[in-house]
């Protein structure tokens, strides 16, 4: 797939096949997203693969997040947040590092995270996978973090759930740029 189609035809895919996904496209798609830009060649995104009874592990730790945070939910509520990363057979957190040396910029480390996000989900979609960004109340949430070998204060910057599509969706329609582009030329 040539890169303006992958970038024109990707979409979020909510509906995942339990299919797993094979570890040798995972590392592919890993490594797409290693390629992003960042600043000093730090490379501060830190992925963390999730597949299988992990999956199941960090669902018992959203609930209980959620529980600690609202203890007062129906017990649907709990359920339905355990279950959430059971949505696609692999799910990829990505989060940025915290400067390591004053040169580094919290926000740059941040920004070239996404970038490295974005590429993981181009390249997924060119591999015939389909992904999801999704973020929420559980990336900022410190026993998550935890769980994920993060620390509280480290940035979160996506939860990638990843699998095989199990719909099949229109092509997307966006907006066009037009409408937020400011042109200078004097």
């Amino acid at each position: 797939m040539e890169t303006l189609e992958a970038i024109f035809s990707r979409q979020s895919v909510n509906k995942l096949r339990p299919d797993p996904v094979p570890r040798a496209l995972l590392e592919q798609v890993l490594a797409a997203a290693a390629q992003a830009p960042n600043h000093y060649r730090v490379r501060p995104w830190r992925f963390i693969v999730l597949t299988d009874a992990a999956r199941e592990r960090l669902g018992e730790v959203f609930a209980a997040s959620l529980r600690a945070r609202q203890p007062d939910l129906p017990a649907a509520a709990y359920e339905k947040e355990r279950r959430k990363p059971l949505r696609a057979p692999a799910l990829i957190v990505v989060a940025a590092a915290k400067p390591a040396s004053p040169r580094e910029i919290l926000e740059e480390n941040i920004a070239a995270a996404a970038a490295a996000t974005q590429n993981l989900l181009l390249a997924a979609h060119a591999l015939g996978l389909a992904a999801k960004w999704r973020t929420g109340t559980a990336a900022s949430d410190p026993a998550v973090k935890a769980f994920l070998g993060l620390e509280a204060d480290q940035p979160l910057v996506a939860f990638i759930y990843l699998g095989y599509a199990d719909v099949s969706l229109p092509p997307p329609n966006r907006p066009d740029h037009t409408d937020r582009t400011t042109w200078m030329t004097a």
